[in-house]
């Protein structure tokens, strides 16, 4: 997991803060597995919280080999400096057994802040 501040698509006077991620998921199992959906909980500096859930990521719902890999990146805006995303994909596997994949929390900030 990676995570960088987007200066250019920013405005701070505005208090609109843009940050990229980028996940890599890896199928580490026998046999393979769909993601299906997302849900995402951003949390900004003030406390305030997000939920975010929709189908795939990216527009894309990859379907993983065992030992295959799918990387991608998106972003999103917060009111303040920095903040925090935690979340899960919901992956099925051949025999439509359901189960979720925890993503831990990783921190969005602007370079050379505190917490």
């Amino acid at each position: 997991m990676q995570s960088g501040y987007v200066a250019a698509q920013s405005s701070p006077r505005d208090h609109h803060y843009v940050f990229a991620y980028t996940v890599r998921i890896s199928n580490v199992g026998n046999a393979y597995a769909q993601l299906l959906n997302r849900h995402w909980v951003i949390t900004d500096g003030e406390g305030h919280v997000e939920e975010v859930r929709g189908p795939g990521v990216v527009g894309q719902t990859p379907r993983l080999n065992p030992g295959d890999s799918f990387e991608y990146t998106s972003g999103c805006v917060l009111r303040t400096p920095r903040g925090s995303m935690a979340g899960t994909y919901e992956f099925t596997r051949i025999d439509n057994d359901r189960f979720d994949a925890q993503i831990a929390s990783f921190d969005l900030r602007l370079p050379l802040t505190l917490n």
